[in-house]
């Protein structure tokens, strides 16, 4: 992987003592070196927050009792047809990204298009794998699939709920869906409450920033442990923003 030196930064630790609420990305490599300088890339802007496992073995006991966003795949430690069908059977949707030495080492996985969604030859820039990163969550976010992560919760919009930690759901209606879903694709920003009324409710003149807060009323009721105080989904100065 060539560096993107004009971003380059060394960061000591993933996922201790951090406050990135970026997409979470678990990275099954086995090279130390490769997987630190990936991961150093990656937590580059809080976009994305790499999560590492050293093997498949990691990475399957991983995907049970967390949620990834996507999955990149180093398989020149294992056979990554038999990882990536092994995710699949296991019910994981996310996007598989395969970093390969060779395009025909993998070419079986490819043909599959249903285990993996995009393959990267190394060498590579990082640009090239930060493209392919964003395209797969982008076009997996629209998909029948897509489960987000928000707080202790899973939303997962085709069913219009949420499930909590302890399994327990959350019915939603269609502009809670609408407004949880605009608010998490706009990461960390503010979105202003007028950006907000015209993505949920169009270009309707009856409808008021009254409308938007009586719906964020209701749902802070739903998804807020105390939701007076809020912590997911906070006011700030000018709109909104869904901390994830």
């Amino acid at each position: 992987m060539e560096p993107d030196n004009s971003s380059f930064v060394v960061i000591k630790i993933y996922g201790q003592g951090l406050m990135n609420k970026g997409k979470k990305i678990l990275l099954v490599i086995k090279d130390e070196i490769f997987k630190s300088c990936l991961s150093e890339q990656l937590i580059v802007n809080d976009e994305f927050f790499p999560c590492e496992a050293n093997n498949v073995e990691e990475a399957f006991q991983a995907n049970k009792t967390e949620y990834f966003d996507a999955i990149i795949l180093d398989p020149s430690h294992c056979d990554g047809f038999v990882f990536c069908r092994t995710m699949r059977d296991q019910g994981i949707k996310a996007p598989i990204i395969i970093i390969s030495n060779e395009i025909d080492n993998d070419g079986k996985v490819l043909s599959h298009k249903s285990l993996v969604n995009d393959c990267i030859v190394k060498p590579f820039r990082l640009r090239d794998l930060l493209t392919s990163l964003r395209t797969q969550l982008r076009e997996f976010e629209q998909s029948e699939d897509a489960v987000f992560s928000i707080g202790q919760f899973k939303f997962k919009p085709i069913q219009k709920i949420l499930v909590n930690e302890e399994q327990r759901k959350v019915h939603l209606t269609e502009k809670e869906i609408a407004i949880l879903k605009y608010l998490y694709q706009a990461g960390n920003k503010v979105v202003s409450r007028e950006q907000l009324l015209v993505e949920v409710w169009g270009y309707n003149t009856e409808v008021t920033t009254h409308t938007l807060e009586t719906h964020v009323y209701r749902l802070r009721q739903k998804i807020e442990n105390t939701p007076s105080a809020a912590t997911l989904l906070v006011t700030e100065p000018g709109g909104y923003r869904l901390i994830c």
